[in-house]
């Protein structure tokens, strides 16, 4: 039987014999003596195989390759000290093998390297192919036994601390109005009728309040169709909390507890509390985002009534249209973005461009307040003007001004990308800092151009501030997203729990009686049996873990993650399924795959 696991060894084993199992790491042959890396879970050993002292085992060791798996029973033996390696948490001692087991060998090449000594660059599409492979490489298995911490973390102090219960909702359920595209599961033997796979276990938790469990968990696993990025995954966890009786502040209060202590348990950090808090109007109004990184600086400034009066066409324009004009400060700016970024086929016009701007003005201030830029925009402001413009935005000699203009979502989503990139570009960006920051009152709704009506902001059942019941359209609601450096990682709110206010919000939304009577007709019934006022929380747990691991993708932290086109390339799923199948559940696809030159066949 194995008695250890390799990093676990040190020099309070020495004399002891023990028995290990793992794959080859590396091997190494020194003037006849064979060095082996032996790696399991836990980490590497180093295993010697010397002629002299283990001629059992030499013979097969100098044969080995890497990634056998291998049985190893040795002795543990002080390393020289002039051969520790402090790298290696089993770095004092080595095991000399009195016999080696090969368990199974390889029956074809490898497709790249595995061992961290191996440093060759592996694509992304062939880590994903050969998945089981890359899991063994050290850093992916760094970052799953960190996801293992941070969800035994969270549960402990949820369980332990807060007295959470963990409750399992449906993954089949039914398919409702609003959020993203559903997965759709067809009934077998309820034939024509469809199940969902759920968003979130929104409307579960909502009734285990009903029912009285006041505190509830779970690890959940959500699916939603819609186009990927990457952090977004079709499948995904989250941490979901549901409480009862607990108001705002007190939701809050509960997680930043949570966090502390996560970070606490896991970084060795101690956080300081309470999280900053901006209300949502005061993030779009200072960083254009509702999720702002607030590591830095670079804070927009509305210049809009300053400018209403002057004649540069394109800010008039804007603000007689009800938009914007804002400007991004960058001090020193003059010194290293120079014209020809900032123009058309420049890197900044283009970040401009590709976040729906037109164009991109600027303004560089010089020696004396002086100002230089284009003619139009400069003989159209007035010494008053450009005194004030300078004063408002606490411009300084060698500082450069950009500005956006036009309705204020375009004005908010350039200027953010535009003070993102300029502040990875300036290195103005603190990696070792951790900002934890709350949004607080969001807007209940937001305009759909492409349907022409209102949507919730975070989803239907997330309750007004009481004083704004009267105007449910301008509400602000009692939502709260929790921000890690320029990155949501949490969001919630407070609940509806009254089914006259819950009504009145879908038909806000354009969801009418009937519909809501069909598709929540269960939770609507529910709230008429004494539902308790509640709140919750869900935390992104990809994400989350992505960042405390450092990664930048989701798809390092998950054992087996899709691509950015929803595939997984080690099993070539999504596939095509047997006909037979179809025909039990009754579906038939009407997908036509296109056939080169014939232009009647498209997909």
């Amino acid at each position: 039987m194995r008695t250890h696991f390799c990093s676990h060894l040190n020099s309070h084993h020495t004399d002891q014999t023990v028995t290990l199992y793992g794959w080859i790491d590396r091997r190494r042959d020194h003037g006849g003596v064979v060095f082996l890396d032996l790696r399991d879970r836990s980490g590497i050993v180093q295993v010697v195989s010397d002629p002299q002292r283990t001629p059992a085992s030499y013979t097969q060791a100098a044969e080995l390759r890497h990634e056998s798996v291998v049985k190893v029973q040795g002795r543990v033996t002080q390393r020289p000290p002039d051969s520790l390696n402090p790298r290696l948490a089993s770095g004092e001692i080595e095991v000399y093998a009195d016999s080696l087991e090969l368990l199974n060998g390889l029956g074809r090449p490898l497709p790249f390297g595995v061992s961290v000594h191996e440093a060759e660059t592996v694509r992304e599409e062939l880590r994903l192919k050969y998945r089981y492979l890359d899991l063994r490489a050290a850093r992916m298995s760094h970052n799953l036994q960190l996801r293992h911490r941070v969800v035994k973390t969270l549960r402990r102090y949820l369980e332990d601390v807060e007295g959470f219960l963990e409750v399992e909702t449906p993954i089949l359920t039914r398919s409702t109005p609003e959020g993203a595209r559903d997965y759709l599961v067809p009934s077998r033997v309820n034939p024509g009728e469809w199940f969902a796979l759920p968003q979130s276990p929104q409307l579960f938790k909502q009734l285990l309040m009903v029912a009285g469990y006041e505190r509830y968990y779970q690890v959940a696993r959500c699916f939603r169709d819609e186009d990927l990025r990457a952090d977004r995954q079709p499948e995904f966890t989250q941490l979901d909390l549901e409480m009862s009786f607990l108001t705002q502040e007190e939701v809050m209060d509960l997680n930043e507890g949570l966090i502390v202590h996560l970070f606490k348990e896991i970084k060795g950090i101690d956080l300081p509390r309470p999280f900053k808090r901006l209300t949502y109007a005061q993030a779009m109004d200072r960083y254009g985002s509702d999720k702002p990184d607030t590591r830095y600086g670079l804070e927009l400034v509305d210049v809009s009534g300053l400018l209403v009066g002057c004649g540069f066409k394109v800010f008039t324009e804007a603000i007689a249209q009800g938009g914007l004009v804002k400007v991004l400060p960058v001090p020193g700016g003059n010194e290293t973005l120079s014209n020809v970024r900032i123009k058309p086929g420049g890197d900044l016009f283009k970040v401009a461009q590709e976040a729906g701007a037109k164009g991109l003005a600027y303004l560089r201030v010089r020696a004396g307040g002086e100002i230089d830029t284009i003619g139009a925009l400069r003989d159209n402001l007035t010494p008053e003007q450009k005194r004030q413009l300078l004063t408002q935005t606490g411009a300084e000699p060698g500082d450069l001004l950009l500005f956006a203009a036009g309705p204020a979502p375009q004005v908010h989503k350039t200027l953010d990308r535009l003070r993102q990139y300029i502040a990875r570009e300036l290195g103005l960006i603190d990696p070792d800092l951790i900002n934890l920051l709350w949004v607080t009152d969001f807007p209940m709704f937001e305009w759909n151009d492409g349907e022409q009506r209102l949507e919730s902001l975070h989803h239907p059942f997330t309750a007004p501030y009481p004083e704004d019941v009267h105007d449910l359209k301008s509400a602000r609601a009692q939502a709260y997203d929790l921000v890690y450096n320029g990155l949501e990682i949490g969001g919630g709110s407070l609940r509806i729990y009254q089914p006259e206010l819950q009504r009145r919000v879908f038909d806000t939304i354009g969801i009418s009686e009937e519909t809501a009577r069909d598709k929540f007709g269960f939770l609507l019934e529910a709230f008429e049996y004494g539902s308790p006022p509640h709140g919750g929380i869900a935390y992104g747990l990809d994400r989350l873990v992505m960042l405390l691991a450092g990664e930048e993708s989701i798809r390092d932290v998950i054992a087996f993650p899709k691509t950015q086109q929803a595939r997984c390339l080690l099993t070539e799923a999504p596939a095509g399924v047997d006909p037979k199948q179809l025909r039990e559940l009754q579906v038939t696809s009407t997908h036509r795959p296109k056939i080169p030159g014939d232009a009647s066949r498209t997909p």
